[in-house]
């Protein structure tokens, strides 16, 4: 019987033949934990009784929630992560470099074959460059800190294959929203979505990592997408034998197959306010809208911000509408004023932001009051997270959002 891409980085880590339903205890490759919960993980690492860190160069801490404060609570999260930075001898910290899922690939932290934690749900985002990646709570995060290891059921697979090539203006984020659309959001818990095809192989490493991070959305415990020259590249190092193997065997066992052709595709939102209530935008095309809002650890990377550039070059954002923009990192942040993107867009009229989670996790300015409409390109647009429960939030790509922030409503780009 062959292996599913999951089942073959467990089984390595653990050195046991690895089946889905098995309890394993695994080998913790990597440790990411951000700024909200650092408070909660120190006190229950304490209260555990460790005076140590199972390995201090393991584990990165980084501040992007909650950056620049926005309430008088926050800078008790920065002390508390410093200090307990300092006491434990932590030297990956990040005050502001950009969000944790775009730092932990970006800066090297994570490779093909990894298995990483993280105190946030869309740790899943990892899985781009074909690591095991997921979220835990803050007292299994302590017990990481301590022990170095955590067991996990290793999940069933769900494949999914896209063969063909994309329609103008269609992105992965359009093709990640219909899939969580036809799963709907508890379609895929604890499964594995296994992405290939040719569609996905032509893929960027960026569009790959938009469809890994929203795979939470629909219930998944990780995304797998098997490791190529991208992959390399982007990571900065040669693919292993083993790496260049993490792939899904024909004969492995799938709780699912789910085939596309990409021709089929066309964009779409989600909209009001489920992550898996999923119509093409021309169904809701001439919505007025109040705001648009382009970054995340969805989509604020470079091709995502050049993206909504070519929509937006030479034209103006609509009247009385408004357009913020948040680069995913710093790196990001500097190769789009590089390479005069940041230009076009504030240009265009858009308030560009400092790299960081902002506006997605409804903090650091350009919350919403009842009766508005925001499109955005994040992951999550439930009641109350850009603002009061009366804020209406439609999910879309870059290219979608753009268009929208030009025309003042809703269209199709």
């Amino acid at each position: 019987m062959g292996k599913t891409i999951i089942e073959k980085i467990i089984g390595r880590n653990t050195g046991c033949e690895a089946k889905a339903g098995d309890i394993v205890t695994v080998n913790v490759d990597r440790v990411m934990i951000h700024d909200i919960f650092i408070p909660f993980v120190a006190e229950k690492f304490e209260e555990m009784g460790f005076s140590k860190l199972w390995d201090p160069d393991k584990v990165v801490l980084i501040y992007d929630h909650l950056v620049p404060a926005s309430q008088v609570d926050d800078t008790r999260h920065f002390r508390i992560g410093d200090a307990f930075a300092e006491k434990y001898g932590m030297t990956h910290v990040h005050r502001s470099d950009g969000i944790c899922h775009q730092l932990m690939t970006e800066a090297g932290y994570v490779k093909p074959g990894d298995i990483v934690f993280g105190t946030d749900s869309h740790t899943t985002t990892y899985g781009c460059v074909g690591a095991f990646s997921t979220g835990i709570g803050y007292t299994e995060m302590a017990s990481i800190l301590g022990t170095g290891t955590l067991w996990v059921k290793v999940p069933q697979t769900i494949r999914v294959e896209i063969e063909g090539k994309l329609p103008e203006n269609v992105t992965s984020k359009d093709v990640i929203l219909r899939l969580i659309g036809d799963l709907r959001a508890d379609g895929a818990t604890y499964q594995a979505l296994e992405f290939a095809g040719s569609t996905v192989e032509n893929m960027s490493v960026a569009s790959r990592m938009t469809m890994a991070n929203m795979a939470i959305e629909g219930g998944a415990k990780c995304a797998l997408f098997t490791p190529d020259q991208k992959t390399a590249e982007y990571c900065g190092i040669a693919l292993t034998e083993a790496e260049t193997t993490l792939v899904g065997d024909p004969d492995a066992a799938y709780v699912r197959r789910i085939s596309y052709r990409a021709e089929d595709f066309v964009p779409v939102l989600a909209c009001p306010s489920q992550v898996d209530n999923i119509h093409p935008v021309k169904e809701w095309a001439g919505t007025k809208i109040d705001q648009v809002f382009i970054g995340s650890c969805t989509n604020g990377r470079l091709e995502d911000l050049m993206a909504a550039a070519e929509i937006l070059k030479g034209k103006k954002v609509a009247p009385f509408v408004k357009l913020i923009v948040t680069p995913a990192s710093r790196k990001i942040y500097r190769e789009a004023l590089g390479n005069g993107t940041l230009a076009i867009l504030t240009e265009a009229g858009a308030i560009v932001t400092h790299p960081g989670c902002g506006l997605c996790c409804g903090r650091t300015g350009g919350i919403l009051t009842d009766g508005e409409r925001v499109v955005a390109t994040n992951n999550r647009n439930f009641l109350g997270r850009m603002g009061t429960s009366k804020v209406e939030i439609f999910l879309a790509s870059p290219k979608t959002a753009a268009a929208c922030a030009v025309a003042g409503e809703i269209v199709v780009p």
